[in-house]
């Protein structure tokens, strides 16, 4: 018998076949490890739930609890099993809880606290703990989780978790989802160095602010105190705890990262507060506690209060970056370093403070209407800088409402005692004068006055009659200027003469230099040769003193030689030219006297003149006598052998001998014969 035969057979059989497997199939369930059971209830002895959506205490509804991965044993026909992903969390993502059931919310309250029912895999601990329902303040951070989905609704970036129960609930959650992706809710607020900005945060739940407050002071700073350490926020029910308070808060996040309910807070980056060098950031508190004015009696333009206080903080900030919240205040900053304000519409300091600053209208005292351009150097002592601001606001409001027509005011006054002419001659006065009046004004305002520049007066509206006597100035002095060139040129002249010599000298130097060394050395030399000549003179006059002297001496000597030989040779020729006296008057006598020995003598000369003149004994022109008869020669020795020459000469007859020649020839002749 075929199978379909016994069926047919057997009606009942099948049917109550048909029946067993269908109540089995109701009795066991299958969940995968991936997904978790939702019970739902369909009948029950204890009826159906009272309040609320989950049954807590075995009514018909859903229950508490969920099934897991694996095979389950269920009364058949009790139960409805839907199932549900498990949730999961991306790592570095936020999940977002909405409670379905729990207590409801306060009116002030916006989200639900999560003080004591934290676990939301715990349906039952979450609502006997007092979980309240709606939006939750506690996140879900990375992982996965098997959630009861028919009281907890999670949304992540990329998956809504929940168990549909109405149509309208997708567009509410939707919505809910699309504000937290707005606010960057599914990301941590992270804070990178590198992005030099902060986090101002605001509070959207807890109790509003005070009474005149606008920022919620900070709370839950200390993580000591374990209780209100809400660490950045990431507590919301620590930090409600600690009296926190919702709306823009002082606290500020810095450098990190942060997972904050957006729900519950969000954040803002605002760029860090950078005071740079060569200024200062006074601080406008609109937060804190109201101080005590610390400006000193003197002070009559404000109030200074110390750091933390409502109000114009009495110490400044000195250069570096601030993670300063600038919705509790503001930091103005004043520049510390000499800055200059330029009274012209051409020229814009690097401050830009005198942007809206043009030059001075004047009027002078011969009625002209020039414009004067200024620039003032201006300084600031930090420790002052609170002042000023307290004062004025801030340095541009100063310059346009104070310093500007204070100073235009100065110089319209200048202006009206001096002529166009004067207000240029006298620039370099006038600017002298202003400066040490000015430094005086300046020093009203706690400013530091430190130099003040005048430039050229320009012409106004009627300028040409300016520019022709400025035209006229510039003449004049260019007439100076000529007969000053002239002058110098005249100068120039001398000088390049006096060049030119002192080049020709230049050139000459060497020959001059050794013609003037030569006549040092001749000098020199001339009084080397005076000396040597006077040392020379001293020595020949000493060697002629000594050589008279022995000259003398010798003289002497010889003079008393000379004088006996002259004595004895005198008397010797005496004695000789007695004996030859004798002689020769012996002779005399014997040749016939004196005419003879005249006539011997006549005949040498003649003869040694004959010899020595070489005159021919012959001559060659004969001479006659007056008579006519014979020669010249003739006549001279006929003449000479003639007795005439006896008496020519006028020799006198032989006398007597004299008796002491007589004597003397006795005793020649007596010492001749003894010989």
């Amino acid at each position: 018998m075929s199978l379909l035969e016994w069926a047919a057979s057997n009606p009942m059989l099948i049917i109550l076949g048909a029946l067993v497997l269908f109540t089995l199939a109701k009795t066991l369930r299958y969940i995968p490890n991936n997904r978790v059971g939702i019970l739902e209830k369909l009948w029950s002895g204890a009826g159906s739930v009272k309040s609320g959506l989950i049954a807590l205490n075995g009514e018909a509804g859903f229950q508490p609890h969920v099934l897991r991965g694996g095979w389950h044993v269920l009364m058949p026909f009790i139960y409805r099993i839907h199932k549900a992903p498990l949730v999961t969390i991306p790592q570095g993502k936020i999940g977002y809880v909405f409670a379905r059931d729990g207590r409801d919310l306060p009116a002030t309250q916006a989200l639900a606290s999560n003080e004591k029912a934290k676990d939301f895999q715990d349906v039952v601990g979450f609502l006997q703990a007092g979980g309240q329902k709606g939006p939750q303040r506690q996140i879900l951070r990375e992982g996965t989780y098997a959630i009861n989905l028919a009281e907890f609704i999670v949304l992540t970036e990329d998956q809504q978790y929940y168990l549909p129960l109405d149509r309208s609930e997708l567009e509410t959650f939707t919505k809910m989802s699309a504000i937290i992706a707005e606010r960057g809710g599914y990301r941590p607020v992270i804070i990178k160095g590198t992005d030099d900005v902060i986090g101002i945060i605001t509070v959207h739940d807890g109790p509003s602010l005070q009474a005149g407050e606008i920022i919620a002071p900070a709370v839950g700073n200390d993580p000591a105190d374990v209780p209100t350490y809400h660490n950045n926020f990431q507590d919301a029910d620590k930090f409600l705890r600690a009296n926190g308070r919702r709306g823009r808060q002082l606290q500020v996040l810095v450098e990190g990262t942060y997972y904050i309910n957006r729900l519950f807070a969000t954040a803002e980056a605002v760029p860090k507060t950078v005071v740079e060098v060569g200024t200062v950031g006074v601080v406008v508190s609109y937060t804190g506690e109201l101080g005590k004015d610390i400006s000193g009696s003197d002070y009559r333009h404000g109030e200074l209060v110390a750091t933390g206080e409502r109000g114009v903080w009495a110490e400044p900030m000195l250069p570096g970056k601030y993670a300063f919240n600038t919705y509790a205040g503001k930091m103005v900053m004043v520049p510390t370093t000499n800055f200059i304000l330029k009274w012209s519409k051409a020229e814009v300091g690097s401050h830009k403070l005198d942007e809206n600053l043009s030059e001075v209208s004047l009027i002078t005292k011969d009625a002209f209407e020039p414009s004067l351009p200024l620039s003032v150097v201006v300084h600031i002592d930090y420790r002052k800088a609170p002042l000023v601001i307290q004062r004025f606001g801030d340095i541009k409001r100063l310059v346009e409402q104070t310093l500007d027509p204070m100073v235009s005011a100065y110089f319209k006054n200048i202006g009206q005692t001096r002529t166009l002419i004067q207000l240029i001659q006298d620039r370099s006065a006038i600017q002298d004068q202003s400066s040490g009046q000015m430094k005086e004004k300046f020093a009203g305002y706690n400013l530091d006055l430190q130099e003040v520049l005048i430039g050229t007066p320009t012409s106004g509206v009627a300028g040409g009659q300016i520019e022709q006597i400025l035209t006229q100035l510039r003449s004049r002095q260019i007439a100076e200027e000529q007969v000053e060139t002239y002058t110098r040129q005249e100068k120039a002249a001398v000088q390049e003469r006096e060049l030119r010599e002192a080049e020709a000298r230049a050139k000459q130097q060497t020959m001059l230099t050794e013609s003037e060394i030569a006549i040092t050395v001749q000098s020199n030399q001339g009084k080397a040769d005076f000396a040597r000549a006077q040392q020379e003179a001293n020595r020949i006059q000493t060697l002629a003193t000594a050589e008279a002297e022995r000259n003398r001496i010798t003289a002497e000597g010889e003079a008393k030689k000379i004088k006996a030989i002259a004595e004895a040779d005198a008397e010797r020729a005496a004695r000789v030219g007695v004996a030859q006296a004798l002689a020769v008057e012996e002779q005399v006598r014997a040749y016939g006297g004196p005419q003879f020995q005249l006539v011997q003598q006549v005949m040498a000369r003649f003869a040694e003149a004959v010899e020595t003149s070489k005159v021919d004994l012959v001559p060659k022109i004969q001479m006659g006598s007056q008579e006519g008869k014979g020669n010249f020669i003739e006549s001279l020795l006929t003449l000479m052998l003639s007795e005439k020459v006896g008496n020519l000469a006028g020799v006198a007859p032989i006398a007597p001998r004299d008796p002491e020649a007589e004597r003397i020839r006795q005793d020649l002749m007596k010492g001749m014969n003894k010989s």
